[in-house]
């Protein structure tokens, strides 16, 4: 369906690989650290680095947005098609903490190239991968003669995400009409491995408390008053010890209403992926597997709904014994959401159902986190099978789907813009996110920017507006 003549990119990267790595690495060097307040500067740096090479690519719009955090930028380049799509591209700047003791090998900020990698803090989440996107855009235009993309291509790439997106949905709102699309691309994910390339088609939500118990107005003496007041500590045990029924389900009532289940044929999908859950295992430092009965643990952890207890305390915590009723104590849960789920109601129902167990004598409290959105985007939708055609060009192989368990902030972009949402990465689990020697696999990294450079023109094609 892409007008995009394979040779001509492949030829037009050979020729622009090492100025391209030259370019990544320099904007690798730059700390760009939101979580830290000390370099601020330079997550200001990092966006004003990558405006700048933006204009550079071509992008005849290029703005620096502030939030009261850090700031994101954002780039347009409408194509010369009045009736041709609009694609958003999200992505972010920002990077995890790291220094060379925590076990980096080379100083995380100055990215060495060995073995075909590339090591540095962000090269693979996310610079590397919002990076591409500009080769990628070069490589379409070069191969196809154009002057501009075949589709509305817009880029909006934050400067927080790494500190939890405290401001992003604002922006969004904010800026709802700049924004809009009819396809959000995000491209800060990944794929099952590098011998098997895959596209993420979802990401679960997120609703997040924490509940607090008090009883007695101080710690008392558990043999004088022990057994005949009431214990926050043993309430707090019992609220959990209720969150799950003997199937791994969760008790709390209508927690189920509305959920997406899984098709025949996703459940086919999935066990098409090479999964050893014994390798899985010790990724995860684990001894079993847990979980709702019934279910593989791709389905588990992809599919279905999920509360765990993040943390809980109470009471005395030194060393050896304290005999004392506490006077407090604390849970924390998370509840990760799909398909069907709106964290505002779960937050509902779960604040009812903790206040129904609430018991005489204890003070309850309940506060809630800002909830995420889960996000799905049907394997039939026309933008989704334009990625699946420009990966499987790319790499020379079919392409398969994953799902992802964790969340993110794409569904605060679907949620405001009501665009889908597709997801496009080339990372792999062994590029270390969030961990020492962070790299990102330099062939597969090229891959993804053969794909943006057959993607364009092929979706263009496939949701071309009618006139």
């Amino acid at each position: 369906m892409s007008d995009t003549p394979d040779s001509a990119v492949r030829t037009y990267l050979d020729q622009h690989r090492e100025h391209f790595l030259e370019d990544l690495a320099d904007w690798l060097r730059i700390p760009s650290v939101s979580a830290q307040p000390e370099h601020a500067a330079d997550v200001r740096r990092s966006a004003d680095w990558l405006a700048a090479r933006l204009r550079e690519t071509g992008f005849p719009v290029t703005e620096i947005l502030d939030t009261p955090g850090a700031p994101a930028v954002f780039a347009e380049w409408p194509s010369d098609d009045p009736q041709a799509p609009t694609v958003l591209v999200y992505g972010h700047h920002d990077v995890q903490p790291a220094a060379a003791e925590d076990g980096w090998h080379t100083d995380p900020f100055e990215p060495v190239v060995r073995d075909g990698r590339m090591y540095g803090r962000g090269a693979a989440d996310d610079k590397g991968q919002v990076f591409f996107h500009t080769l990628g855009v070069r490589a379409h235009l070069a191969a196809t003669g154009r002057t501009a993309p075949a589709v509305h291509l817009k880029l909006l790439v934050e400067g927080e995400e790494e500190s939890g997106s405290p401001h992003f949905r604002e922006l969004v709102e904010q800026q709802a009409e700049r924004f809009a699309a009819d396809v959000v691309i995000v491209s800060d994910t990944g794929m099952w491995s590098e011998t098997t390339p895959t596209v993420c088609t979802g990401m679960r939500g997120l609703a997040e408390c924490e509940i607090t118990f008090d009883g007695p107005d101080q710690d008392i003496h558990s043999g004088s008053f022990g057994g005949a007041v009431p214990n926050p500590a043993t309430a707090a045990a019992r609220l959990v010890a209720a969150l799950h029924d003997a199937d791994g389900r969760v008790t709390v009532p209508g927690f189920y209403d509305g959920v997406a289940e899984l098709t025949e044929t996703e459940r086919e999908l999935f066990s098409e992926l090479p999964f050893d859950e014994a390798e899985w295992l010790r990724t995860a430092k684990s001894r079993a597997t847990a979980g709702e009965r019934g279910l593989s643990t791709l389905e588990r952890i992809w599919a279905r709904p999920t509360a765990e207890v993040n943390g809980i305390g109470g009471g005395y915590q030194g060393p050896g014994g304290k005999t004392v009723v506490p006077s407090s104590a604390m849970v924390k849960l998370s509840f990760r959401l799909v398909a069907g789920q709106d964290p505002v109601r779960i937050e509902q129902l779960v604040t009812e159902w903790a206040a129904g167990r609430a018991e005489p004598g204890i003070r309850q409290g309940i506060a809630f986190s800002a909830g995420t959105r889960p996000c799905l985007t049907p394997l039939d939708h026309p933008a989704l099978q334009s990625v699946v055609r420009a990966m499987g060009r790319a790499f020379g192989e079919k392409i398969r789907f994953t799902r992802e368990g964790g969340s993110g902030p794409a569904a605060d972009l679907q949620d405001v813009l009501g665009a889908p949402v597709l997801f496009l990465g080339i990372s792999v689990p062994s590029d270390g996110w969030h961990a020492p020697n962070e790299k990102v696999e330099l062939d597969l990294l090229f891959k993804g920017v053969e794909t943006t450079a057959y993607l364009w023109g092929d979706m263009a094609a496939a949701l071309r507006r009618e006139s």
